[in-house]
């Protein structure tokens, strides 16, 4: 095991020195290495974002900057090496920030809210900018109307930000999507969605804040790249309240997921902790609101589909017509692009895994039996015996002693709704969640009622 820091740096100026231990191995991630431009995304990000009228507070940049760090480190350091574990990582940032003392003082919810979502264990330093990047961002006229945006959501290609963007143009809001592009067949996602809403609202205002970011498979000198990616959604989240920040007004960052992923219960009792995603988990998203406190910046996170399940969301979009037009576009699978290297054909839904899952289940409640238009590698569950040996048919398995338990025993889902994390902040929606997660897992249930699982 080794203890890693990441030091951010703004150009070839800024020189600082950052003390470190003998048994820690430094990074420097310099985010400006020319001096003035920004790299890994984050001078396009300015950019794009001036163009759409919307001008972000130097605090809102500064939580991209951080962001920028803990996606590098989360993405370029190998859990299997560099962890005693195979998991837990020792990882310290060092930050330069527009107002050193702000950060410091919500460092403790940082720490919190990072170590809750990846399972490793995170250390922040915050230091001032150097005097060249003070101020790095252009400053709205006075002449200038503010940006007509009146809410911001995070649009990932997925079934559920697909139905959360539908809803809200029906309803009359004007939203600024949010999406982060870090891998080639989410990032087609996210675009054909968006330009296909674009087609069909030709007299509504909306418009997408798309971020690139990635970081060299070498970044890290001798060490493995990872693949988990728990902390992605911190990197999503600042996105959006980075541009929410620019609107001039209080906003509110809408997360749109369904319940029954948001709590992310683990199908096996064995399979704790960060090793299920946590991303939208409601103990997170109260930590975001407490972090969004802290810095002054005017905004709220919130998921308006807590208590719904993926199904009961598909059922109920504002557009039933378009949601079923736009299904196929839309991405919902963990490993989309394993039919191409495992069968030679192009990006699609493996149809088995536990996202994939959960989203034939609900578009079956929705639509219909049979009315899926998804393409699926494996189109019908009910063809042969799934083998348990192979992804094809764990997740399966694993689906229906979770559903038999709960069928056993329903009073088991107030209890179990609290093993993926704290729901402190819940306190008067606990009833609520255990009936969401029940509802969801039904759901599922109606799906594989008849598969055939064993090892092969």
């Amino acid at each position: 095991m080794r203890r890693h820091v990441l030091v951010g740096r703004f150009g070839p100026d800024d020189n600082i020195k950052v003390p470190t231990a003998t048994d820690e191995v430094t990074t420097q991630l310099d985010l400006a290495p020319s001096g003035e431009d920004f790299d890994y995304g984050l001078g396009h990000a300015l950019d794009d974002i001036k163009s759409l009228g919307v001008y972000p507070s130097e605090v809102g940049f500064d939580l991209l900057v951080l962001a920028s760090l803990v996606h590098a480190a989360d993405t370029r350091i190998a859990r299997a090496t560099e962890s005693q574990d195979s998991w837990t990582r020792e990882i310290r940032l060092v930050v330069p920030v527009s107002a050193p003392d702000r950060w410091i003082s919500v460092e403790p919810v940082i720490k919190r809210m990072l170590d809750f979502l990846t399972g490793d264990r995170w250390t922040l330093g915050f230091r001032s900018r150097p005097s060249s990047f003070t101020e790095t961002l252009p400053v709205r006229s006075p002449e200038l109307n503010a940006p007509s945006y009146d809410s911001v959501s995070l649009f990932s290609g997925g079934l559920d930000s697909l139905i959360g963007a539908i809803d809200l143009i029906e309803n009359g809001r004007s939203p600024l999507f949010i999406s982060h592009a870090g891998e080639s067949a989410t990032s087609a996602a996210q675009s054909t969605c968006f330009d296909a809403l674009k087609d069909h609202y030709t007299d509504r205002t909306f418009a997408r804040l798309r971020v690139w970011m990635s970081f060299p498979a070498d970044f890290v000198k001798g060490v493995g790249t990872e693949d988990t990616t728990r902390g992605r959604s911190f990197l999503f989240f600042a996105i959006g309240a980075f541009a929410g920040s620019g609107l001039n007004r209080s906003f509110t960052l809408l997360v749109p997921e369904n319940g029954l992923i948001a709590l992310n219960v683990p199908l096996d009792v064995l399979r704790l902790g960060s090793l299920s995603t946590r991303t939208t988990h409601p103990f997170y998203m109260a930590r975001w609101n407490e972090l969004l406190s802290g810095l002054g910046i005017n905004g709220r996170v919130q998921n308006p589909y807590w208590d719904k399940t993926k199904g009961e969301m598909a059922e109920g979009c504002a557009n039933a017509a378009l949601l079923k037009q736009l299904v196929p576009a839309s991405l919902s699978c963990s490993s989309p692009s394993k039919a191409r290297w495992r069968q030679g054909r192009s990006v699609e839904h493996c149809g088995y895994c536990l996202p994939c899952l959960i989203r034939r289940a609900a578009l079956e409640h929705a639509l219909g039996q049979g009315n899926d238009p998804t393409p699926y590698t494996v189109p019908d569950l009910k063809k042969r015996p799934l083998n348990t040996t192979q992804a094809e048919g764990q997740q399966v398995r694993s689906f229906q002693l979770a559903i038999d338990r709960l069928r056993k025993k329903p009073d088991l889902a107030k209890l179990l709704i609290h093993k993926p994390g704290p729901l402190s902040d819940e306190t008067s929606h606990l009833l609520a969640l255990a009936d969401v997660y029940l509802r969801g897992m039904e759901e599922v249930g109606r799906l594989i009622a008849g598969v055939k699982t064993r090892p092969h």
